[in-house]
């Protein structure tokens, strides 16, 4: 059980919180919080007359429309009915559930107005895996994703689909399962659903955790690749590296020594001077990709740790400010960077990958036996090599564009949401990509005669379970589909991911 407390959330407690399905509870002071915000808010709604945004007025260009105090419920639920406009591919469980955490979390900061009992009921759905559907298209990443977080809060209402054990059911039918009876949204609490950046920011972080899993798998798979290419190791020494310390690219080469360690092939004379850069220059590009997690790593912890609907509530300063928190500029920049960060993993790989394949180092062409009458591993690296062209294009910045909304009132957009569905699918790519060169790889080795070092011929035996070496053609759809599953259950500490 994780406690929802004022301590912020960092990258490793939600590592902690998602790999060990942890439940959630508020604290005490959390309730406080909500509670004592929500009664101010209804205090201040009875005794001013001025129009306060999307409290007692409309929303987006109708901000200058005054609604009833009778009508002020309805006017929340018109809100999350009008605004669940999503469409296109499912969101995948796991970010629906990330995006209810965030949304708590969020919320429990008490600047938003929210019941408690509002929050206790998205607590709820979280603990029982009760995960809205939720579209990726809709969000233009400005005024929070209205579209998406609409799908997120219509369950509240006991409207919408929700995915419960598996299975997509009618919100209704599983309120009848729990003996709930559905929320009755007050004021403000539509517009505190829907304004916020979690859709965002849940991928964000899903892609995070991710990518430095794969910065990792990337540095160990090049290690293997470097060892069966016949490479030096002197590219990788400490001297070179604080003559220009930056510190992934320092991280990176010091791993990649660890990895190597005792290798006998890296200790044999080497009858070439240097290597191409995909081995050379390892430590240079996956170090960079490295940096630049970071920097993502601290817009995206900021984020989650942040306020981002609108108005916020100032409870002790008796105000409430209408501004702009729910913006997704940071994010989508945070994305583009990412995004480009990663592909460039995926394109250093499949270069590698060609190489090993070239008959090059005392290598097999396409590393097989009897080449011609078998095309070995041929044509995996033209899939690497298409995976890694598509990526190029999904990684241009989705953050230079902006289209006018909301009949002028909104007429500058982020685009962070679609910018956060490329970096998923560049990640998953990029996986993919891995995986393909440390089946190649691993497949080199064998044709080596001395031995890698103990730490890698300890993961390959792991391997080989997996995705038996190649004597003959066969089906190597199924071998790059193991490769990925093996790289996906390859379990690491936070130590390995260097949070």
């Amino acid at each position: 059980m994780y406690t929802i407390s004022s301590q912020p959330f960092s990258l490793s407690i939600l590592n902690r919180i998602v790999s060990e399905q942890l439940k959630i509870k508020l604290s005490e002071e959390i309730k406080e919080n909500i509670i004592n915000c929500r009664k101010y808010l209804d205090k201040k709604i009875t005794t001013s007359l001025d129009p306060i945004y999307g409290i007692n007025t409309g929303f987006g260009s109708l901000c200058d429309v005054k609604i009833d105090s009778i009508n002020l419920v309805k006017l929340q639920e018109n809100l999350v009915r009008s605004h669940a406009c999503g469409t296109g591919d499912l969101v995948p469980e796991s970010i629906v559930k990330m995006m209810l955490l965030l949304k708590i979390k969020s919320l429990s900061f008490g600047y938003s107005g929210v019941q408690l009992e509002t929050v206790e009921r998205l607590v709820a759905f979280y603990n029982h895996d009760i995960l809205p559907i939720v579209y990726t298209q809709g969000s233009l990443g400005a005024s929070g994703d209205l579209a998406p977080l609409a799908h997120l809060a219509l369950p509240l209402l006991g409207e919408g689909m929700v995915c419960y054990n598996g299975t997509k059911l009618p919100t209704s039918e599983v309120f009848d399962i729990f003996g709930w009876q559905s929320i009755s949204l007050q004021s403000k609490e539509g517009l505190a659903l829907l304004n916020g950046t979690q859709f965002m920011a849940a991928y964000g972080i899903h892609c995070l955790l991710k990518s430095y899993k794969l910065s990792y798998m990337a540095d160990l798979i090049s290690s293997i690749s470097l060892d069966a290419f016949d490479g030096r190791i002197e590219p990788f020494d400490s001297l070179i590296h604080l003559l220009r310390p930056h510190d992934g690219q320092m991280k990176t080469a010091e791993r990649i020594k660890s990895f190597l360690m005792g290798s006998e092939l890296m200790l044999e004379p080497k009858t070439h001077v240097q290597d191409p850069y995909s081995f050379r220059c390892i430590p240079q590009v996956h170090g960079a990709t490295k940096d630049t997690l970071k920097f993502v790593q601290n817009t995206f912890v900021t984020e989650i740790n942040a306020v981002t609907d609108n108005p916020n509530i100032f409870t002790k300063e008796d105000k409430i400010i209408s501004g702009g928190n729910f913006h997704g500029q940071p994010l989508a920049f945070g994305f583009d960077f990412l995004k480009i960060a990663m592909a460039e993993i995926g394109n250093i790989s499949e270069r590698r990958t060609y190489q090993l394949v070239s008959g090059l180092r005392g290598l097999p062409a396409f590393l097989v036996n009897n080449s011609g009458l078998n095309s070995g591993l041929m044509i995996p690296q033209y899939t690497a090599a298409s995976i890694v062209s598509a990526n190029k294009q999904l990684a241009t910045p989705a953050s230079i564009d902006s289209i006018v909304s909301s009949n002028g009132q909104e007429d500058h957009v982020s685009m962070g949401a679609n910018s956060a569905v490329q970096a998923y699918i560049i990640i998953d790519n990029v996986e993919r990509v891995l995986a393909i060169e440390l089946f190649n790889a691993s497949q080199a080795l064998f044709f080596k005669d001395k031995s890698s070092s103990p730490f890698l011929n300890k993961f390959i035996n792991k391997f080989r379970l997996s995705v038996p070496l190649v004597s003959t053609d066969r089906i190597f759809h199924e071998d790059i589909e193991n490769s990925i599953k093996f790289i996906q259950n390859t379990d690491l500490d936070n130590n390995d991911l260097l949070f």
